[in-house]
């Protein structure tokens, strides 16, 4: 009950109740003048050889694995991922009772972690190569989120809420575009953002922000403030990658889009004592706001088989309609400094990691060198 009561008296908390509640009516209000794109086939594009590639994050609960399940059943194969091995088995066998053919690999990854991405990358080539698919991939759906409502840091140092809502999608965009250009039809990535990006009216964007590490010199963790951020983020990042790639490839090879799934019932909440996110739950149902990840991931569905030359949109309220966000998520020299800042960053982690990496190796030869000396006489015991 004091955890509950100390939740309550917080500013953060106030501005989840109020803010967000605001911004998703504003929403709304833009769904009256909404545009509608081509009604989807919501069906696979054709495939020369083989069933498309879509990698889901976040695909052990929720809209992911509500994705994973619907995507599956409409001909892709579905390459889930998320932090534990169990629920991934749980989701797959959930998948595979309800559609027997439905074909699926699971990647145990920590989103948080550049260096878990990294060699997650690496295994989904290696996977590829093992099965003689197709070195591409077709879809990416950048779903991966949390609420943290204390500050947790990353072992690269970053927030552990930014890093994984938005770092994550980033990072992973940058290392799987290589994949995503060499399909051999149209190809695009989905970013998962919320309606709560509207609540953010003004942000410097610097690499402290970016990292989240600006947060932890505050007196009480800015949880609802560092979740709209990142979600902020997350659109500025879509378009500006949308532009970037328009600038490389007039045909839009590679389309991206952003989606949100309003409100859906989800353990997004988890981290909010059970009694406030239980009351909130029934709130937000009785005003028919509250969705299933079933009817949520609607707007995914819409994003994911719009037509090929739709790039640089939002997706909301499912139907196919596409909304404006924020008058800021559309500012471009904000998405620039985000790209610049994040790109730092990326460029800061792969140096991180090929230092530990290095240390690691001259460590093992040291040893093999000293134990092994007659297998490896010519080995400079120096190094």
């Amino acid at each position: 009950m004091k955890e509950a009561l100390d939740f309550v008296l917080s500013m953060e908390f106030w501005r989840m109740g109020l803010r967000w509640t605001l911004s998703l009516l504003i929403s709304y209000w833009h769904l009256l003048f909404a545009s509608t794109t081509t009604p989807p086939s919501r069906s696979p594009p054709p495939s020369s050889s083989s069933r498309p590639v879509c990698i889901i994050t976040g695909a052990t609960s929720g809209l992911g694995a509500a994705a994973a399940h619907a995507l599956s059943a409409r001909g892709f194969f579905v390459v889930l991922v998320g932090r534990s091995s169990r629920l991934l088995e749980k989701t797959m066998m959930e998948i595979k009772r309800k559609n027997e053919s439905a074909q699926l690999k699971a990647f145990e990854v920590d989103l948080s972690s550049f260096q878990s991405i990294l060699q997650f990358k690496a295994s989904l080539q290696q996977w590829l190569s093992d099965l003689q698919m197709h070195s591409s991939i077709q879809l990416l759906i950048n779903n991966a989120g949390i609420l943290a409502t204390s500050s947790r840091f990353t072992s690269e140092g970053y927030d552990q809420m930014m890093a994984t809502n938005y770092l994550s999608a980033f990072f992973l965009s940058k290392l799987l575009l290589p994949l995503l250009r060499n399909s051999l039809i149209p190809s695009r990535i989905v970013n998962v953002t919320s309606f709560t990006h509207r609540s953010v009216s003004n942000i410097q964007v610097a690499k402290d922000t970016v990292s989240g590490k600006c947060f932890s010199r505050l007196k009480r963790y800015p949880y609802a403030h560092v979740y709209e951020y990142s979600k902020l983020f997350l659109l500025l990042f879509s378009y500006e990658l949308h532009r970037q790639l328009g600038l490389m490839d007039i045909s839009r090879h590679v389309s991206v889009i952003a989606v949100d799934p309003g409100v859906v019932e989800t353990n997004i909440l988890r981290e909010v004592p059970p009694c406030l996110s239980s009351l909130a739950n029934k709130v937000l149902r009785s005003l028919w706001f509250l969705q299933s990840p079933e009817v949520g991931i609607s707007s995914i569905l819409d994003a994911a088989f719009a037509p090929p030359e739709t790039s640089g949109v939002y997706f909301f309220g499912g139907k196919g309609n596409t909304v404006s966000s924020s008058m800021l998520s559309y500012d471009a020299k904000l998405a620039q400094e985000l790209w610049s800042a994040s790109s730092d960053l990326f460029l800061e982690s792969q140096l991180a990691f090929k230092e530990t990496s290095t240390s690691v190796s001259n460590f093992v030869f040291r040893f093999n060198c000293r134990s092994s000396s007659n297998a490896f006489p010519s080995c400079d015991r120096s190094l």
